[in-house]
């Protein structure tokens, strides 16, 4: 990475910092319109999760407020579906009701909310465009040929002895059948409760669309979040004894050791990976060869989806409902 001019950087010092200059005073000038803020914008996808549904960007060229604005978006205003009422018919099982279906309301749920509408909190009538409906109907039993011992595992003597996300089974509205595939709890594996012989759950439960703002549970990401990007500097070449322990100053992988001639040598390999805490400042030697930075503008930027949806389509639902505003 190319070196970034003297005033747009933070200074990491021993104690404080320099340069404390905020960034957004260049992106607030009455002249420029936001027409000339967008185009000095760029966004670089530099890497995206499927299996764990993550993702990690760039924003360069624009300050915080901006940056900052898209994570609450993200967390509080992209709308998706949570179960948010439940109908409970039997439960004798020691989980009360209502921690029952708070547990209900936080597992994640594997649909896409931009097909469905926001339900009117004044008419209880459940639609197939607004609601979907999951069944948990299960009951403890003693297998037939369970073994006497007493202390083995309760999957060897018990069915239905814990009861997972798998075990919500969907229940088609009209024409949801047709409409919509494969919709399911986004892990199967969440427990919900652990059964014994003669405990029962039996109830409904009605999945809604709304957004984090009103309850977490409908916040669509795990994780959102930012930080600036680090720059390191050495201002003199450091070798031998000295490099490795420059490199054991940060995590691995930012400071890589390179051979010249009869020499080891120190070079600064990939600085996003530093977390700028300054344990380089421990070290005498360092304090005056070594300078640790941050980019005012290159923010590197971090989305972790709860399922339902990938995170590169979270992010443009947030860019566009921040354009909206």
């Amino acid at each position: 990475m190319s070196a970034v001019c003297e005033e747009n950087v933070y200074k990491l010092k021993e104690f404080g910092i320099t340069n404390e200059g905020s960034a957004e005073a260049r992106y607030n000038r009455k002249k420029e319109s936001i027409e000339d803020l967008i185009k000095g914008v760029k966004i670089k996808i530099i890497n995206i999760d499927e299996e764990k549904k993550e993702m990690e960007f760039d924003i360069i060229g624009i300050g915080a407020p901006i940056t900052n604005a898209i994570r609450r978006i993200l967390i509080a205003e992209v709308p998706t579906m949570a179960i948010d009422k439940v109908e409970m018919y039997n439960n004798t099982t020691i989980i009360p009701d209502e921690v029952l279906a708070h547990r209900l309301g936080l597992v994640p749920i594997s649909v896409d909310p931009r097909v469905f509408q926001f339900k009117n909190p004044d008419d209880d009538k459940v639609t197939e465009e607004d609601t979907l409906v999951f069944e948990l109907k299960v009951k403890c039993t003693r297998k037939s040929n369970a073994t006497k011992d007493v202390c083995a595992p309760d999957n060897l003597m018990y069915n239905h002895s814990k009861v997972y996300s798998r075990d919500m089974k969907f229940l088609p509205l009209t024409n949801q059948q047709k409409m919509y595939e494969d919709i399911k709890p986004v892990h199967d594996d969440i427990l919900l409760a652990v059964l014994k012989p003669g405990h029962e759950i039996d109830l409904k439960a009605y999945c809604f669309k709304n957004i984090g703002r009103e309850h977490a549970k409908f916040s669509p990401v795990v994780n959102a979040s930012y930080r600036l990007l680090p720059q390191i500097r050495l201002k003199e070449e450091i070798v031998n004894e000295q490099a490795h322990t420059l490199a054991s100053c940060f995590p691995p992988g930012v400071i890589r050791i390179s051979k010249k001639k009869d020499r080891e040598v120190a070079k600064v390999n990939d600085a996003r990976k530093c977390l700028c805490n300054r344990n380089v400042y421990l070290h005498e030697e360092f304090k005056e060869s070594v300078e640790v930075s941050k980019i005012k503008d290159h923010y590197i930027f971090t989305v972790e989806s709860a399922g339902a949806l990938a995170p590169e389509i979270l992010v443009t639902e947030a860019i566009d409902i921040l354009r909206e505003k």
